[in-house]
Formats: structure tokens, sequence, C-alpha cells
């Protein structure tokens, strides 16, 4: 598969044989371009074979949006936070453009993109209602369980990171196929979370399966269950997370900050067994 780079000399060629001043026009949308993946990061990261990632989130860029080719295209998976938009845009342009979004989950964080990304948009059928929903906060989560300086942070910052209602074009649910992957159901942080398995290389997108940041400081560290005040149920967050441990990856990549690598399942078993603060 040719280079963006490569793509883009071929096609200014060919514009320039025939018609200079749209030669010239083209180069100076392709400028714009590489400006605007200047001001926004939008240099997608490869983490694998056809699959790329996003990170956003000032000041510390914790938050993780993966592109995966697809028939020319990319399926954007994770949907991150508002301010994401034009970065996730640029990338995926870079890449042949958006074919669809696939939601880990419906959270404020991320689906913050999904409606500024003119793709369809598609989630387990348990996200569906949260999804199209105008609430920033989900019904279940106990903010009380926060630490005081976690409430008051979070609650201005979640807001502030959500895009609003996407309209669900379709849904996915265990089993399923998508750009090489198997969608994986991982409930328990959310009713619908899913992740994504690619038997090929054993690489795993999970969302917030699990959690390699502290969410009230946002400092990184281990693998860990998600934070019990975002959980619907958290011994089902625990079982899935032994459910993806079970599938022995050879990486899990989470919605926010690090992926697990190394002995990721001796990692993730350890990790659905661990304490966390607020539990």
């Amino acid at each position: 598969m040719a280079s963006t780079s490569e793509i883009a000399k071929r096609y200014f060629a060919a514009l320039a044989a025939h018609d200079p001043a749209q030669a010239r026009l083209a180069k100076l949308a392709n400028a714009r371009t590489r400006i605007l993946s200047q001001i926004h990061g939008a240099q997608a990261q490869p983490i694998a074979d056809g699959v790329w990632i996003v990170r956003g989130g000032f000041p510390l860029k914790t938050m993780n949006v993966f592109l995966i080719e697809d028939d020319g295209l990319v399926t954007v998976f994770d949907a991150g936070i508002k301010d994401m938009g034009p970065a996730v845009i640029t990338a995926a342009a870079r890449l042949g453009g958006i074919k669809r979004v696939v939601l880990g989950h419906a959270d404020a964080d991320h689906r913050g993109t999904a409606p500024s990304l003119g793709a369809p948009v598609y989630c387990h059928p348990a996200e569906r209602l949260a999804a199209e929903s105008s609430a920033s906060f989900r019904d279940y989560w106990q903010m009380d369980k926060l630490s005081r300086h976690g409430r008051f942070l979070l609650s201005r910052l979640i807001p502030t990171w959500d895009g609003g209602p996407v309209p669900v074009a379709g849904t996915v649910d265990e089993g399923e196929q998508i750009a090489g992957f198997e969608v994986i159901d991982l409930p328990g942080h959310a009713p619908g979370l899913v992740g994504l398995f690619r038997a090929s290389d054993r690489l795993a997108l999970v969302s917030d399966c699990f959690y390699t940041l502290d969410p009230e400081t946002g400092f990184k560290g281990a693998a860990r269950c998600p934070h019990p005040a975002f959980n619907v149920d958290n011994e089902q967050a625990r079982d899935s997370i032994r459910k993806l441990a079970q599938l022995e990856p050879s990486a899990a990549w989470p919605g926010h900050a690090e992926p697990v690598t190394g002995d990721v399942r001796s990692q993730l078993e350890l990790a659905a067994t661990a304490r966390v603060d607020g539990s």
C-alpha cells in the first residue's frame, strides 16, 4: 500500500500535467491539512499492522482513539472527547477517511467526537439509549465514591468532554467481525461495553474494560479495575477483565493512557483482584 506522501505526489503530478492552476490549489489544500495536523496533533501513531492511535486531552493526552484500516478507509474505535474531533478527522483523512465509528461504550469521554465525524455510528444495543441521550452523566454513576478533589474536578470536566447525543446507525454484539477484529462483550464498567480482538496477532482494543491510570489524578500505573464510581457492576467489571485475560492478548490497549504488554494475562488477572479506591 502506497504511503500518503507518495499518493499525494502522484496526484499532484497528474494534476500538473492537465491543469497547473488546479495543481497549485491542491498543494495549498494539502499544506493546510499538514498545518491542521500540527495544530491538532493529528499525526496518528501506528501501534500494530493497520492500526493507529490518536491521543488527546489537555494537558496529559490520556484519551485514546483508535483507527483501524478498513477497505481503504478506517473504522474509528472509541470516539474520545469533543476537543479531539479535528485531530481525529485530520488523522483519518490522511489514512483515506472514515468508514464508520464503533463506540466502546457511550460515556461522555468515549462518544465525544462521534457527532462531528460525519460517519455512521455503531454501539452495543445496551449502550444505544445512552449514546442517543443528551445527558453527560450516566444514571448509575456514584460520584460520592470519588474523593472531594475528584468530584470537584470531574464534575466540571465531564460535560466539556461530551460532544452530545449521537444518532446510532446500528448495533454490534459479541462475535461480529469488524475490520479483521472480533467484537467481545466486556460489560461491568458500562452495561454494553465492547472490545475488539484480532486473533492473527492477539491485539485487543478494549475501551474502559480496565484502567492504566487514576481518573482522579491522571497518574499512570498498572492495570486496574475501573473506578467503582463509574461502574454499573463492579464484580461484572472484574469478570470481564478475567475474560479478557483468558484470551491471552499480546497487547491490550485501554481507552486511556498506556497499554498492557509483556505477560498480559498475569497483569490482567492481578487487576481483576486488586482493590480500587472507592470500592
